[in-house]
């Protein structure tokens, strides 16, 4: 009797583990992960710079670049307040572990001001990051695992760093926040003359001058 309850609850255990672990470890996937800039509705932002420290102390210099992923859609809505969606197609950082901390440097084009921060990416988030290549979601185990995993700066006027990553059915998740320091040199460091990547578009401008930057909900 003791041995067939002792093979009964081996079978209820390995039964349940089938079923639950939808394991991705066969899917198609990068070796890598990707890093992406994003920013509020019509709060332009040119970064311009970036790198990794990853968990072995490796750092990968300019990790990414240029302007963040981010709209300007219809400007009678207020639509800067908060984060509305978190998305856009970053750059693979390749050759590189998980990260440890992220630096980036940008301009915050409505403020016309220039930030710089380092962002530390806490364990959860590195756990996640693998979860989302190599486990399918439980939810729709007949969809692959994610291709490749993936870190998303969110960078906002007043200096904020939200930070997210995709969980294994591809939710983000909000895993850390920073605030920035200002650089004191400017703009690419006091290099050109203070001159800003680019102007504020005027329908940003029209935006702005109607509601304002909503400093604090970010």
């Amino acid at each position: 009797m003791r041995m067939f309850v002792t093979l009964l609850a081996v079978l209820i255990f390995t039964g349940c583990h089938v079923t639950s672990s939808n394991s991705g470890e066969n899917d198609p996937k990068y070796p890598w992960w990707e890093l992406a800039f994003i920013k509020p509705n019509f709060m332009n932002v040119w970064v311009e710079d970036s790198s990794v420290e990853d968990i072995d102390g490796k750092t990968f210099l300019r990790a990414g670049g240029g302007n963040a992923s981010g709209a300007e859609p219809n400007d009678d809505i207020e639509s800067a307040r908060g984060w509305i969606g978190v998305g856009g197609t970053g750059k693979p950082v390749i050759g590189v572990g998980m990260p440890k901390r992220i630096f980036v440097r940008w301009q915050s084009i409505p403020e016309q001001k220039t930030y710089w921060a380092w962002v530390d990416i806490p364990e959860e988030a590195r756990q996640m990051m693998v979860a989302s290549t190599h486990q399918r979601c439980p939810e729709t185990p007949e969809k692959t695992a994610r291709f490749m995993a993936s870190v998303y700066l969110g960078l906002a006027p007043g200096g904020v760093v939200q930070v997210w990553v995709r969980d294994l059915c591809r939710r983000p998740v909000k895993v850390a926040r920073a605030q920035a320091e200002l650089e004191p040199l400017g703009p690419e460091l006091g290099k050109n003359g203070g001159q800003y990547a680019y102007p504020l578009s005027e329908k940003a401008k029209r935006y702005i001058d109607k509601y304002g930057i909503p400093y604090g909900s970010w």
